[in-house]
């Protein structure tokens, strides 16, 4: 499962390592929870270059009758996306990356939970695997979201959670961003755990535990 995050790389910096168009206007996020904006590249169709939009994490699928069911669709399983109603139509052809520099997870103890902080180990940005959706109510009502999936957890995250979230590699953006319609077996590939060897984690605060705070302390090593 990935609940928590954090974007806090210089925007300037996210612009040229995914090769946006424009330098996005964002402010650090020490703590992005779920139904909250986030922040996600997507390719237009017709080669327009790619573009960052604002999306609410948890995915509305088209279909829904009510906004709300996003809330149980802020991850969506690799191996099962291509098949599941709420997640088939966008895992063919709407795609996105879900930008980050770090995510949380809760190692269970006796005494309760340890968060822990994920990251890479040179701490540069990074992308998770991400299906977006246009829902439109019946008044009007508008709402691009996206969801992050997740795989089996590599050998660093295994003894805090049984799932991670994808994070791509930078040389497979460009197939997993692809607008054009694609074929489950072509995808899946991409979908696999990152590299422990390339990953670092630390326990921090439980500070982070309430998504309203949203600081420095949230990512602070615990002493």
């Amino acid at each position: 499962m990935c609940g928590r995050f954090t974007l806090i790389t210089p925007a300037q910096v996210l612009a040229e390592q995914f090769e946006l168009v424009e330098i996005p206007a964002l402010s650090p996020r020490y703590n992005v929870a779920p139904s909250q904006p986030v922040a996600a590249v997507r390719q237009p169709p017709g080669n327009k270059g790619r573009e960052l939009a604002m999306l609410r994490w948890g995915l509305v699928p088209f279909w829904a009758k009510d906004p709300a069911m996003g809330s149980r669709m802020i991850n969506a399983r690799s191996e099962t996306v291509a098949e599941k109603p709420a997640f088939r139509a966008a895992f063919r052809q709407r795609r996105c990356l879900v930008l980050a520099d770090g995510f949380y997870e809760w190692q269970r103890l006796e005494r309760g939970k340890q968060p822990f902080y994920i990251r890479l180990r040179d701490k540069r940005s990074f992308a998770f695997a991400g299906l977006w959706e246009h829902w439109q109510g019946a008044d009007g009502t508008v709402i691009d979201s996206c969801t992050v999936l997740t795989t089996e957890p590599n050998e660093l995250v295994r003894p805090l959670h049984n799932r991670m979230p994808v994070i791509l590699a930078p040389e497979d953006y460009g197939r997993w961003l692809d607008p054009g319609p694609q074929k489950a077996g072509m995808l899946q590939p991409l979908l696999r755990p990152y590299p422990s060897e390339d990953m670092q984690a630390y326990p921090v605060d439980t500070w982070v535990n309430n998504p309203r705070n949203d600081d420095l302390q949230c990512i602070e090593p615990l002493a």
